[in-house]
């Protein structure tokens, strides 16, 4: 495992820190998938993870049940996922994703938290390709059995890559395989702790300390926003 790894891995656990923000998150998410493929999580695979997604988060059962809920709501139908692509301080390249009801609110947070933090957004396109959207999977090691054994299991439904760190694996795979490898998941009778799509940076690049506090002070920024789901950047 690289240093891009931690990085993700810690600003993950960061991210997920504050439940007063990650709440609602989590809601849009689970209202989306409902939206998109019906309110069974038996007959909706994207909904079933996204719903054990926030069971491994503890947000609460009544909060899951009023964002699928919702799903069938006058908001729902207005939730759109957008992407910004942005230059940071010190020249770090970023995705931000957002789940959004007002585009034209969303982009001007966007642009201010870049614009006070050292940075600026850019056109659509314009950084994309330094990135590779995948599916993510992670899982207990201790549901997986042997991990050479479920590695080869999985190539089937789109597996490419697999980290290890302590009690987590994680699964890597095309961004169109999500489903495939979710159903692959299933029919091991293995549950995900959490499941997504994300952008990898394909060319990770070293940052000192101090570059590396201001870039993240972006980020947090960034986060704070309701809208805001993610934040990538391509820090090694």
């Amino acid at each position: 495992m690289g240093r891009a790894f931690e990085y993700r891995k810690a600003a993950k656990e960061k991210r997920w820190a504050n439940m007063s923000r990650v709440f609602p998150k989590l809601a849009k998410i689970i209202t989306m998938a409902a939206k998109e493929g019906g309110g069974d999580p038996a007959m909706n695979p994207k909904l079933r993870t996204a719903i054990l997604t926030a069971k491994a988060q503890n947000m609460p059962k009544d909060n899951i049940e009023a964002a699928i809920k919702r799903a069938s709501g006058k908001d729902a139908a207005s939730i759109e996922i957008v992407t910004y692509e942005g230059k940071g301080p010190r020249g770090v390249m970023m995705i931000v994703e957002c789940a959004t009801d007002n585009p034209t609110r969303t982009v001007a947070n966007v642009k201010v938290a870049f614009g006070k933090n050292g940075g600026q957004i850019v056109p659509p396109g314009t950084l994309s390709f330094l990135f590779t959207r995948k599916a993510v999977f992670e899982i207990a090691a201790t549901d997986a059995g042997d991990a050479e054994n479920l590695q080869l299991a999985l190539i089937d439904y789109g597996l490419e890559d697999m980290e290890i760190d302590g009690g987590a694996i994680y699964l890597y795979a095309a961004y169109t395989d999500f489903g495939a490898l979710a159903k692959g998941l299933e029919e091991l009778k293995i549950e995900p702790k959490e499941a997504n799509l994300q952008y990898i940076p394909n060319s990770p690049q070293e940052f000192d300390d101090e570059a590396a506090a201001e870039i993240e002070k972006l980020v947090e920024k960034l986060e704070d926003d309701d809208d805001v789901q993610a934040v990538y950047t391509n820090i090694a």
